[in-house]
Protein backbone atom coordinates (compact mmCIF):
# COMPACT_ATOMS: atom_id res chain seq x y z
CA UNK A 1 0.00 0.00 0.00
CA UNK A 2 1.68 2.99 -0.90
CA UNK A 3 0.33 6.66 0.97
CA UNK A 4 1.49 9.73 1.49
CA UNK A 5 0.32 13.60 1.52
CA UNK A 6 -1.46 14.27 -1.54
CA UNK A 7 0.69 15.82 -4.16
CA UNK A 8 3.67 13.87 -2.71
CA UNK A 9 4.01 11.75 -6.43
CA UNK A 10 2.00 8.96 -4.59
CA UNK A 11 0.76 8.03 -7.92
CA UNK A 12 3.31 7.98 -9.63
CA UNK A 13 5.72 5.92 -7.15
CA UNK A 14 2.74 3.49 -6.82
CA UNK A 15 3.48 2.93 -10.68
CA UNK A 16 6.76 2.46 -10.86
CA UNK A 17 6.84 0.38 -7.81
CA UNK A 18 3.91 -2.18 -10.13
CA UNK A 19 5.98 -1.87 -13.10
CA UNK A 20 9.72 -2.28 -11.97
CA UNK A 21 8.63 -5.30 -9.44
CA UNK A 22 7.08 -7.72 -11.76
CA UNK A 23 8.12 -11.64 -12.12
CA UNK A 24 7.97 -11.05 -7.62
CA UNK A 25 8.68 -14.01 -5.65
CA UNK A 26 6.97 -12.52 -2.74
CA UNK A 27 3.77 -14.34 -3.05
CA UNK A 28 2.69 -17.29 -5.03
CA UNK A 29 -0.82 -17.40 -6.90
CA UNK A 30 -3.02 -20.15 -6.98
CA UNK A 31 -4.23 -20.31 -10.35
CA UNK A 32 -2.46 -22.47 -12.93
CA UNK A 33 0.93 -20.61 -14.44
CA UNK A 34 -1.24 -19.99 -17.56
CA UNK A 35 -3.99 -17.80 -16.31
CA UNK A 36 -1.68 -16.00 -13.25
CA UNK A 37 -0.51 -12.39 -13.49
CA UNK A 38 1.94 -10.80 -12.04
CA UNK A 39 0.84 -7.60 -10.29
CA UNK A 40 -2.17 -5.24 -10.12
CA UNK A 41 -2.09 -1.65 -9.58
CA UNK A 42 -5.46 -0.03 -7.74
CA UNK A 43 -6.00 3.29 -8.15
CA UNK A 44 -9.16 4.37 -5.86
CA UNK A 45 -8.64 7.99 -7.01
CA UNK A 46 -11.82 8.46 -9.75
CA UNK A 47 -9.82 11.47 -11.01
CA UNK A 48 -6.87 9.27 -11.08
CA UNK A 49 -4.11 10.45 -14.06
CA UNK A 50 -2.79 6.77 -13.68
CA UNK A 51 -4.59 5.02 -16.71
CA UNK A 52 -3.60 8.20 -19.17
CA UNK A 53 0.29 8.14 -17.82
CA UNK A 54 0.27 4.32 -18.42
CA UNK A 55 -1.89 4.55 -21.43
CA UNK A 56 -4.82 2.14 -20.84
CA UNK A 57 -8.49 3.30 -20.91
CA UNK A 58 -10.58 4.10 -17.92
CA UNK A 59 -12.48 1.27 -16.95
CA UNK A 60 -13.99 1.49 -13.59
CA UNK A 61 -13.88 -2.40 -11.82
CA UNK A 62 -12.31 -3.87 -14.78
CA UNK A 63 -8.58 -5.06 -14.90
CA UNK A 64 -7.21 -4.02 -18.13
CA UNK A 65 -3.68 -4.88 -18.84
CA UNK A 66 -1.06 -2.42 -18.92
CA UNK A 67 2.42 -4.72 -19.42
CA UNK A 68 2.64 -8.23 -20.44
CA UNK A 69 2.61 -8.75 -16.36
CA UNK A 70 1.43 -5.83 -14.64
CA UNK A 71 -2.94 -5.08 -14.81
CA UNK A 72 -4.57 -1.92 -13.62
CA UNK A 73 -7.91 -1.86 -11.52
CA UNK A 74 -9.49 1.49 -11.44
CA UNK A 75 -12.03 1.57 -8.32
CA UNK A 76 -14.85 4.34 -8.43
CA UNK A 77 -16.61 4.85 -5.14
CA UNK A 78 -19.96 5.97 -6.61
CA UNK A 79 -20.13 3.12 -8.99
CA UNK A 80 -18.96 0.73 -6.32
CA UNK A 81 -21.87 1.89 -4.46
CA UNK A 82 -24.75 2.01 -6.58
CA UNK A 83 -23.94 -1.72 -7.72
CA UNK A 84 -23.38 -3.14 -3.95
CA UNK A 85 -26.88 -0.97 -2.76
CA UNK A 86 -28.98 -2.04 -5.57
CA UNK A 87 -28.42 -5.36 -5.11
CA UNK A 88 -29.13 -4.96 -1.39
CA UNK A 89 -32.26 -3.11 -1.57
CA UNK A 90 -33.53 -5.23 -4.08
CA UNK A 91 -32.64 -8.28 -1.87
CA UNK A 92 -34.59 -6.13 0.66
CA UNK A 93 -37.70 -5.75 -1.18
CA UNK A 94 -38.27 -8.61 -2.24
CA UNK A 95 -37.60 -10.17 1.32
CA UNK A 96 -40.38 -7.98 2.74
CA UNK A 97 -42.92 -8.36 0.02
CA UNK A 98 -46.30 -8.37 1.55
CA UNK A 99 -45.21 -9.10 5.08
CA UNK A 100 -44.78 -7.13 8.21
CA UNK A 101 -41.86 -6.17 8.84
CA UNK A 102 -39.90 -4.01 11.19
CA UNK A 103 -39.49 -0.12 10.67
CA UNK A 104 -35.99 -0.25 10.00
CA UNK A 105 -35.79 -2.33 7.00
CA UNK A 106 -38.21 0.15 5.09
CA UNK A 107 -36.53 2.98 6.51
CA UNK A 108 -33.06 0.99 4.93
CA UNK A 109 -34.87 0.25 1.72
CA UNK A 110 -36.04 3.64 0.74
CA UNK A 111 -32.49 5.04 0.61
CA UNK A 112 -31.32 5.56 -2.64
CA UNK A 113 -27.70 4.42 -3.50
CA UNK A 114 -26.79 8.35 -4.35
CA UNK A 115 -27.71 8.46 -0.40
CA UNK A 116 -25.49 6.21 0.82
CA UNK A 117 -22.46 8.48 0.30
CA UNK A 118 -23.79 9.87 3.65
CA UNK A 119 -23.30 7.16 5.67
CA UNK A 120 -20.29 6.72 7.53
CA UNK A 121 -17.68 4.82 5.98
CA UNK A 122 -19.96 3.35 3.53
CA UNK A 123 -18.11 4.32 0.41
CA UNK A 124 -14.42 3.41 2.07
CA UNK A 125 -15.88 0.11 2.81
CA UNK A 126 -16.89 -1.12 -0.25
CA UNK A 127 -14.37 0.38 -2.02
CA UNK A 128 -11.60 -1.53 0.56
CA UNK A 129 -13.88 -5.12 0.03
CA UNK A 130 -13.43 -4.92 -3.68
CA UNK A 131 -9.73 -4.23 -3.23
CA UNK A 132 -9.28 -7.08 -0.63
CA UNK A 133 -11.10 -9.66 -2.81
CA UNK A 134 -8.70 -8.85 -5.24
CA UNK A 135 -5.88 -9.29 -3.34
CA UNK A 136 -7.30 -12.90 -2.20
CA UNK A 137 -8.43 -13.81 -5.87
CA UNK A 138 -5.38 -15.60 -6.22
CA UNK A 139 -5.38 -13.81 -9.60
CA UNK A 140 -2.03 -11.65 -9.15
CA UNK A 141 1.03 -12.51 -7.07
CA UNK A 142 1.47 -8.78 -5.68
CA UNK A 143 -1.26 -6.46 -5.45
CA UNK A 144 -0.10 -2.31 -5.06
CA UNK A 145 -2.26 -0.04 -3.94
CA UNK A 146 -2.47 3.61 -4.29
CA UNK A 147 -3.95 5.36 -1.67
CA UNK A 148 -3.92 9.10 -3.50
CA UNK A 149 -6.73 10.95 -4.27
CA UNK A 150 -9.18 9.88 -1.12
CA UNK A 151 -8.92 12.50 1.11
CA UNK A 152 -6.71 11.06 4.48
CA UNK A 153 -5.70 7.84 3.76
CA UNK A 154 -5.90 6.99 7.21
CA UNK A 155 -9.14 7.46 7.61
CA UNK A 156 -9.61 5.62 4.63
CA UNK A 157 -8.19 2.38 6.19
CA UNK A 158 -10.58 3.57 9.74
CA UNK A 159 -13.62 3.43 7.70
CA UNK A 160 -14.65 -0.26 8.21
CA UNK A 161 -14.53 0.05 11.99
CA UNK A 162 -16.43 3.61 11.61
CA UNK A 163 -19.15 1.66 9.69
CA UNK A 164 -19.28 -1.36 12.02
CA UNK A 165 -19.83 1.02 14.96
CA UNK A 166 -22.18 2.96 12.38
CA UNK A 167 -24.34 -0.17 11.99
CA UNK A 168 -24.47 -1.27 16.07
CA UNK A 169 -26.11 1.72 16.61
CA UNK A 170 -28.79 1.46 13.93
CA UNK A 171 -29.52 -2.19 15.07
CA UNK A 172 -27.43 -3.64 17.67
CA UNK A 173 -25.71 -6.78 17.75
CA UNK A 174 -27.82 -8.47 20.37
CA UNK A 175 -31.53 -7.07 18.88
CA UNK A 176 -31.55 -8.09 15.49
CA UNK A 177 -29.99 -11.65 16.62
CA UNK A 178 -33.12 -11.80 18.86
CA UNK A 179 -35.90 -10.26 16.49
CA UNK A 180 -34.06 -12.94 13.90
CA UNK A 181 -34.81 -15.63 16.19
CA UNK A 182 -38.11 -14.51 16.41
CA UNK A 183 -39.64 -13.03 13.32
CA UNK A 184 -37.98 -15.44 10.67
CA UNK A 185 -38.92 -12.55 7.46
CA UNK A 186 -35.72 -10.86 9.49
CA UNK A 187 -33.41 -13.96 9.25
CA UNK A 188 -32.00 -13.42 6.16
CA UNK A 189 -31.75 -9.60 6.48
CA UNK A 190 -29.99 -10.02 9.48
CA UNK A 191 -27.58 -12.64 8.20
CA UNK A 192 -26.46 -9.61 5.53
CA UNK A 193 -26.08 -7.19 7.95
CA UNK A 194 -24.08 -9.48 9.74
CA UNK A 195 -22.30 -10.17 6.81
CA UNK A 196 -21.16 -6.81 6.37
CA UNK A 197 -20.22 -6.39 9.95
CA UNK A 198 -17.98 -9.10 9.75
CA UNK A 199 -16.10 -8.00 6.72
CA UNK A 200 -15.73 -4.91 8.44
CA UNK A 201 -13.88 -6.74 11.20
CA UNK A 202 -12.07 -8.81 8.11
CA UNK A 203 -11.08 -5.29 6.31
CA UNK A 204 -9.79 -4.21 9.50
CA UNK A 205 -7.61 -6.81 10.32
CA UNK A 206 -6.53 -7.22 7.39
CA UNK A 207 -4.48 -3.39 6.50
CA UNK A 208 -2.90 -4.27 10.23
CA UNK A 209 -1.41 -7.65 9.05
CA UNK A 210 2.03 -7.47 8.50
CA UNK A 211 2.03 -10.99 7.21
CA UNK A 212 -0.36 -9.62 4.10
CA UNK A 213 0.47 -5.90 4.29
CA UNK A 214 3.62 -3.94 3.31
CA UNK A 215 2.87 -0.14 3.94
CA UNK A 216 5.02 3.00 2.15
CA UNK A 217 4.62 6.44 2.99
CA UNK A 218 5.79 8.86 0.34
CA UNK A 219 6.97 12.28 1.57
CA UNK A 220 8.07 14.88 -1.39
CA UNK A 221 11.42 16.46 -0.65
CA UNK A 222 10.47 20.12 0.03
CA UNK A 223 9.93 21.65 3.62
CA UNK A 224 6.32 20.44 3.69
CA UNK A 225 7.88 17.14 3.40
CA UNK A 226 9.75 17.69 6.28
CA UNK A 227 7.13 19.64 8.24
CA UNK A 228 4.24 16.74 7.97
CA UNK A 229 7.05 13.69 7.99
CA UNK A 230 6.09 13.27 12.15
CA UNK A 231 2.83 13.42 11.87
CA UNK A 232 2.11 10.84 9.34
CA UNK A 233 4.80 8.47 10.74
CA UNK A 234 2.84 8.96 14.56
CA UNK A 235 -0.30 7.89 12.84
CA UNK A 236 0.74 5.32 11.41
CA UNK A 237 2.35 3.88 14.85
CA UNK A 238 -1.21 4.57 16.38
CA UNK A 239 -3.36 3.06 13.12
CA UNK A 240 -0.54 -0.39 13.56
CA UNK A 241 -0.33 -0.05 9.83
CA UNK A 242 2.73 -1.92 9.05
CA UNK A 243 4.99 0.67 7.69
CA UNK A 244 8.18 -0.93 5.90
CA UNK A 245 9.37 2.16 4.05
CA UNK A 246 9.41 6.14 3.89
CA UNK A 247 9.99 7.44 0.14
CA UNK A 248 11.58 10.44 -0.55
CA UNK A 249 10.26 11.51 -3.35
CA UNK A 250 13.06 14.08 -5.68
CA UNK A 251 9.70 14.90 -7.97
CA UNK A 252 10.08 16.26 -11.24
CA UNK A 253 12.09 19.27 -10.18
CA UNK A 254 14.52 17.12 -8.84
CA UNK A 255 14.49 18.57 -5.37
CA UNK A 256 17.44 17.28 -3.39
CA UNK A 257 16.56 13.90 -0.64
CA UNK A 258 19.20 14.02 1.34
CA UNK A 259 17.51 17.27 4.41
CA UNK A 260 13.81 15.04 4.21
CA UNK A 261 15.61 11.38 4.31
CA UNK A 262 17.66 12.61 7.67
CA UNK A 263 14.82 13.93 8.79
CA UNK A 264 12.87 11.29 8.87
CA UNK A 265 15.01 8.97 10.37
CA UNK A 266 15.65 11.32 13.27
CA UNK A 267 12.16 10.72 13.74
CA UNK A 268 12.27 7.11 13.27
CA UNK A 269 15.15 6.27 15.65
CA UNK A 270 16.55 3.27 15.70
CA UNK A 271 14.82 -0.26 15.80
CA UNK A 272 12.07 0.80 14.05
CA UNK A 273 12.08 -1.40 11.51
CA UNK A 274 11.41 0.84 8.71
CA UNK A 275 13.68 1.63 5.84
CA UNK A 276 14.41 5.75 4.24
CA UNK A 277 14.82 5.13 0.49
CA UNK A 278 15.53 8.55 -1.65
CA UNK A 279 13.70 8.56 -5.16
CA UNK A 280 14.75 10.33 -7.90
CA UNK A 281 12.81 10.76 -10.72
CA UNK A 282 15.13 12.13 -13.95
CA UNK A 283 12.23 14.69 -15.45
CA UNK A 284 9.14 14.81 -15.72
CA UNK A 285 6.89 11.74 -15.49
CA UNK A 286 4.63 11.69 -18.34
CA UNK A 287 4.12 8.23 -19.87
CA UNK A 288 4.45 4.69 -19.47
CA UNK A 289 8.02 4.56 -20.60
CA UNK A 290 9.02 6.84 -18.63
CA UNK A 291 7.88 6.11 -15.12
CA UNK A 292 9.22 2.32 -15.93
CA UNK A 293 12.89 4.03 -15.33
CA UNK A 294 11.89 5.25 -11.91
CA UNK A 295 13.36 2.44 -9.53
CA UNK A 296 11.13 2.11 -6.66
CA UNK A 297 12.37 -0.67 -4.42
CA UNK A 298 9.32 -1.52 -2.31
CA UNK A 299 9.90 -4.77 0.52
CA UNK A 300 6.91 -7.17 0.30
CA UNK A 301 5.34 -8.08 4.13
CA UNK A 302 7.84 -8.76 6.82
CA UNK A 303 5.30 -10.13 9.32
CA UNK A 304 6.35 -8.07 12.14
CA UNK A 305 4.01 -5.92 13.47
CA UNK A 306 3.80 -1.84 13.92
CA UNK A 307 2.88 0.31 16.29
CA UNK A 308 -0.11 -0.82 18.49
CA UNK A 309 -0.25 -3.57 16.69
CA UNK A 310 2.47 -4.71 19.20
CA UNK A 311 0.83 -3.59 22.00
CA UNK A 312 2.21 -5.50 25.28
CA UNK A 313 -0.18 -6.09 28.41
CA UNK A 314 2.16 -6.30 31.69
CA UNK A 315 0.96 -6.02 35.74
CA UNK A 316 3.41 -3.65 37.60
CA UNK A 317 2.09 -4.01 40.97
CA UNK A 318 -0.71 -5.58 43.21
CA UNK A 319 -2.57 -8.09 43.28
CA UNK A 320 -6.39 -8.52 42.32
CA UNK A 321 -8.26 -5.38 42.76
CA UNK A 322 -5.36 -3.56 43.68
CA UNK A 323 -3.41 -4.45 40.70
CA UNK A 324 -2.21 -1.91 38.07
CA UNK A 325 -1.88 -2.84 34.61
CA UNK A 326 0.41 -1.08 31.61
CA UNK A 327 -0.36 -0.98 28.13
CA UNK A 328 2.70 -0.26 26.04
CA UNK A 329 3.66 0.24 22.56
CA UNK A 330 5.96 1.94 20.33
CA UNK A 331 4.28 5.62 19.48
CA UNK A 332 5.35 8.70 18.09
CA UNK A 333 3.95 12.11 19.25
CA UNK A 334 5.08 15.40 17.19
CA UNK A 335 2.85 17.05 20.01
CA UNK A 336 2.32 15.64 23.38
CA UNK A 337 0.25 18.44 24.48
CA UNK A 338 -2.39 16.88 22.00
CA UNK A 339 -2.30 13.41 23.12
CA UNK A 340 -5.93 12.09 24.39
CA UNK A 341 -7.52 9.21 25.76
CA UNK A 342 -11.32 8.41 25.73
CA UNK A 343 -12.97 5.27 26.28
CA UNK A 344 -15.72 3.47 24.23
CA UNK A 345 -16.74 -0.23 25.12
CA UNK A 346 -14.02 -2.38 24.27
CA UNK A 347 -11.85 0.27 23.12
CA UNK A 348 -9.11 2.89 23.90
CA UNK A 349 -9.91 5.84 22.00
CA UNK A 350 -6.63 7.44 21.34
CA UNK A 351 -5.98 10.75 19.47
CA UNK A 352 -2.52 11.57 18.31
CA UNK A 353 -1.56 14.48 15.87
CA UNK A 354 -5.24 15.39 15.52
CA UNK A 355 -6.19 11.71 14.29
CA UNK A 356 -8.49 9.44 16.34
CA UNK A 357 -8.68 6.06 16.66
CA UNK A 358 -9.86 2.84 18.45
CA UNK A 359 -7.08 0.39 19.47
CA UNK A 360 -9.05 -2.63 20.85
CA UNK A 361 -7.86 -3.65 23.92
CA UNK A 362 -6.78 -7.21 25.15
CA UNK A 363 -9.64 -8.80 27.23
CA UNK A 364 -8.56 -8.09 30.69
CA UNK A 365 -8.40 -4.85 30.18
CA UNK A 366 -11.89 -4.32 29.25
CA UNK A 367 -12.94 -4.81 32.99
CA UNK A 368 -10.62 -2.32 33.92
CA UNK A 369 -10.41 1.51 33.85
CA UNK A 370 -7.59 3.99 32.85
CA UNK A 371 -5.77 5.44 35.70
CA UNK A 372 -2.86 7.21 34.11
CA UNK A 373 -0.35 7.69 30.89
CA UNK A 374 2.72 8.85 30.36
CA UNK A 375 5.21 8.96 27.23
CA UNK A 376 8.70 8.75 27.39
CA UNK A 377 11.20 7.27 24.94
CA UNK A 378 9.17 7.02 21.79
CA UNK A 379 6.81 4.62 24.07
CA UNK A 380 3.31 5.28 25.06
CA UNK A 381 2.41 3.68 28.57
CA UNK A 382 -1.66 3.48 29.70
CA UNK A 383 -2.34 2.31 33.18
CA UNK A 384 -5.26 0.45 34.40
CA UNK A 385 -7.07 -0.56 37.56
CA UNK A 386 -9.55 -3.24 37.82
CA UNK A 387 -12.85 -1.94 38.25
CA UNK A 388 -14.53 -3.32 41.41
CA UNK A 389 -17.62 -3.75 40.00
CA UNK A 390 -16.82 -6.24 37.98
CA UNK A 391 -13.84 -7.32 38.35
CA UNK A 392 -14.60 -10.34 41.18
CA UNK A 393 -17.67 -11.37 39.31
CA UNK A 394 -15.09 -12.08 36.08
CA UNK A 395 -12.20 -12.32 37.68
CA UNK A 396 -12.39 -13.31 41.03
CA UNK A 397 -9.01 -12.74 43.36
CA UNK A 398 -5.85 -12.82 42.00
CA UNK A 399 -6.75 -14.37 38.55
CA UNK A 400 -6.31 -11.36 36.97
CA UNK A 401 -2.41 -10.90 36.97
CA UNK A 402 -2.47 -14.88 35.18
CA UNK A 403 -4.92 -14.14 32.79
CA UNK A 404 -3.34 -10.09 31.69
CA UNK A 405 0.34 -12.35 30.70
CA UNK A 406 -1.45 -15.07 28.80
CA UNK A 407 -3.43 -12.03 26.34
CA UNK A 408 -0.38 -9.79 26.45
CA UNK A 409 -0.47 -10.19 22.15
CA UNK A 410 -4.41 -9.80 22.32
Amino acid sequence: MVLGPGGSGVSTLAAAAALSGTHSPDRPGTLPIGEQRDTLLVTLDARSPVPALLGVYRVPGEPVAVTADVDLLHVEHLDVIEHAWTQFTAALTALTAGRTALPVVGTLASIAPGELTDLPGVAEFLMLRQVRDAATSGRWRRVVVDLSGVGDPFALLRAPTVLSAAIERMWPRATRLAQAGEKPVLAQLSAAVEGIDRDCQDLADLFCDPHSVAAHLVLDASERGRRVAADHLAVADLTALPLRSALISAGESDCPTAPTAETVRGILGDGSGVAVREIASGGVLDRLSRIRKVVVPVAAPSGRPYGSGALTVAKSSGQGVTAVFELRWRQGLPEPERLHLGRSGDDLLVTVAGFRHPVRLPSVLRRCRVVGADWSDGELCVRFEPDAAIWPARQGGSGGAASSQREAGN
